[in-house]
């Protein structure tokens, strides 16, 4: 049974950091492209970092130079540094498998970027 539990959201003020990690188990990071999304009301989901299975990163331009995927063990991070208020977002963790049907998430965890 796959499960994805995220953990580390909370509240911090503008310009603060969290670290945000995704205990994976029943699937293998070499199998899965992991990724951490996000999302607030009335919008899409969308993507904020993965890291592929061939090892390569890709970030959303609107957190480049501010975020840091990483991966360990069973776990996938992510560094969020100098938040903005525009961060705020429920922010989930993927593991897709891709060209099956293979696409699981976590429940989400809250991060909230506000003084």
């Amino acid at each position: 049974q796959v499960q994805l539990v995220e953990s580390g959201g909370g509240l911090v003020q503008p310009g603060g950091s969290l670290r945000l990690s995704c205990a994976a188990s029943g699937i293998s990071f070499t199998l899965y492209t992991m990724g951490w999304y996000r999302q607030v009301p009335g919008k899409q989901r969308e993507l904020v970092a993965r890291f592929t299975i061939s090892g390569t990163t890709n970030y959303a331009d609107s957190v480049k130079g501010r975020c840091t995927i990483s991966n360990a063990k069973n776990t996938v991070d992510l560094q969020m540094n100098s938040l903005k208020p525009e961060d705020t977002a429920v922010y989930y963790c993927n593991a897709v498998r891709i060209a099956t049907r293979y696409n699981y998430w976590g429940q989400g965890t809250q991060v909230t970027v506000s003084s």
